[in-house]
C-alpha cells in the first residue's frame, strides 16, 4: 500500500495529512476553510484515495497561510507515498464538465515540478474563500510533490462551477496517472532509467 502521514508546524499553520493511494474515498478533511474543504473532499472522492487532513492556521489574518500550507503538506504526502514511481503509468489527462463550465487537467508524475494554471474566475470571493488562493495551492501542491501540472479552463462563468471542476479533473487525472501498470513491470515509464 502506497502511505504517506506528513506533519508540519510553523508560527502560522499546523497542518497534517494522511494519505493512501490506494484508497477508496474515505477519510477527513478539517482546514477551517469551508469551500476549500468541499474541493478537498472533491479530490479525494474522485481520486480513489484516503485522504485525512487537518489544518490550524492564523484565520485572524487570512486564509493564505492555511491554504498554501495545506498544499505543501498534501504534496509532500503525495511524494512520499509514490516512492520511487516504479510501475506507474505517470502520464494522464481529464476534462471534467459542471454544467456551462469545461475544465481540462494534464499531468506528468515525473520528478520535475511545472505548474500551467490557465482557470480565470469572474469572482474574488466564493462566500468568504479568496479564488486566488487556488494557484497558491496548486503551486505549492506541484512543488512539493514533483509533478508537472496543466490546468486549462475550455468554457465557463460560474466561478464555483469552475473551481470544482478544475479539482475533479486533477482528481481524475490523477488517478489514472498514480495507477501501476501491469506492462511496466515495476519498471519506471522513461528511456533515462530514473525521473
Amino acid at each position: 500500500m502506497r502511505k504517506s502521514s506528513i506533519k508540519r508546524k510553523s508560527k502560522e499553520t499546523a497542518v497534517t495529512v494522511e494519505i493512501n493511494l490506494d484508497g477508496t474515498g474515505q477519510g477527513s478533511i478539517m482546514t477551517g476553510v469551508p469551500f476549500f474543504d468541499h474541493m478537498l473532499d472533491q479530490f479525494r472522492k474522485h481520486a480513489f484515495i484516503d485522504l485525512s487532513v487537518n489544518t490550524m492556521g492564523d484565520y485572524e489574518i487570512d486564509d493564505h497561510h492555511s491554504v498554501e500550507d495545506t498544499g505543501i503538506v498534501i504534496g509532500q504526502a503525495i511524494k512520499e507515498a509514490l516512492g520511487e514511481r516504479k510501475g506507474i503509468t505517470r502520464y494522464a489527462s481529464a476534462r471534467v464538465v459542471m454544467d456551462e463550465a469545461l475544465i481540462s487537467c494534464d499531468i506528468d508524475l515525473g520528478t520535475r515540478p511545472y505548474l500551467v494554471y490557465d482557470v480565470p474566475v469572474n469572482k474574488e470571493r466564493i462566500k468568504t474563500f479568496e479564488t486566488e488562493l487556488c494557484v497558491e495551492f496548486w503551486r505549492a501542491l506541484v512543488n512539493n510533490s514533483g509533478m508537472v501540472v496543466h490546468f486549462h479552463r475550455i468554457t465557463g462563468t460560474n466561478s464555483h462551477h469552475i473551481i470544482e471542476a478544475s479539482f475533479k479533473a486533477f482528481a481524475l487525472a490523477f488517478d489514472k496517472a498514480k495507477t501501476i501498470d501491469a506492462r511496466i513491470a515495476g519498471e519506471i515509464r522513461t528511456t533515462k532509467g530514473i525521473i
